[in-house]
């Protein structure tokens, strides 16, 4: 019988975190993945996990979670070991048919247990889920560039969103939904977690300001994909003032005429066409 330490869900976590620490996103222990493993995905393992579980109470209750299977990242872990020692820095849990608490089924040998930020990662899942039941993934990371352009640039949603799509061309058609911005927060904390699932309740991806980014998505490649693209036109953003400032840009009738091309909805009243 195959191991859960072999599946393919461990086997792409630890490829995803990998990547995120080898770029710099993920400095000592930061950062942290959940992700929602569907139940025929964790059946063929249930009989392996027999005895091995410990039940960790909920700071509140996630009913819209309850009895679901995630496999997450481990408090106080350092993604780069995570692809050396996985049944050590990630877990297997299950929530409770009540929402009060979770089990480990798999993985934290040594007594560790999910993420500081799991309770924001569960507020964000159910949230996420309300408006897209396809939703599987969240992630957040300290993307370097992004980080910066949050004391370099005001923090108006709208403003810095249109910054962003117009670095790369391809920005729209990534997160046509644009980035949601909360103020600054103690992490872990449930006020953390509320604010940003109030911005997920229209984009996929929230800054923290002076900490990091927030994404969500249907699938790793999808929540890895955004975050990579938003820290690239961060990146592009620095370069350019770094070069001087803009001379030139996309305008938004470009913007406009990407966005048909690709079929995509930009977010209401950013893109300013036809306005005199």
């Amino acid at each position: 019988m195959e191991k859960f330490i072999d599946s393919p869900m461990v086997k792409s976590l630890c490829n995803i975190t990998n990547v995120m620490y080898n770029k710099g996103w993920d400095e000592r222990n930061g950062g942290n993945i959940s992700w929602i493993i569907d139940d025929d995905k964790v059946a063929p393992f249930l009989d392996g996990f027999t005895g091995n579980t410990r039940n960790i109470a909920l700071p509140f209750t996630v009913e819209a979670l309850a009895q679901r299977y995630l496999l997450v990242t481990g408090t106080g872990k350092y993604f780069k070991n995570i692809k050396d020692d996985p049944q050590d820095t990630l877990g297997l849990i299950q929530i409770a048919a009540d929402g009060k608490s979770y089990d480990i089924l798999w993985g934290f040998v040594n007594g560790a247990y999910a993420t500081s930020e799991l309770p924001t990662h569960l507020m964000n899942h159910a949230q996420r889920l309300a408006v897209d039941e396809n939703h599987r993934v969240i992630m957040h990371c300290h993307a370097t560039h992004t980080i910066a352009m949050t004391f370099a640039h005001e923090l108006d949603e709208k403003a810095l969103t249109k910054t962003l799509w117009k670095m790369c061309t391809e920005c729209l058609v990534v997160f046509p939904d644009g980035i949601g911005v909360i103020p600054w927060v103690v992490p872990g904390t449930e006020e953390i977690g509320q604010l940003t699932a109030e911005k997920m309740t229209y984009c996929r991806s929230v800054l923290w300001p002076f900490h990091g980014v927030f994404g969500a998505g249907q699938d790793l490649d999808e929540t890895f994909g955004l975050i990579e693209t938003i820290e690239k036109a961060a990146e592009v953003y620095t370069y350019v003032q770094a070069q001087g400032g803009t001379k030139q840009e996309i305008s938004d009738e470009q913007l406009s005429a990407l966005a048909q091309g690709f079929n995509v909805e930009p977010k209401a009243g950013y893109l300013e066409v036809g306005v005199k």
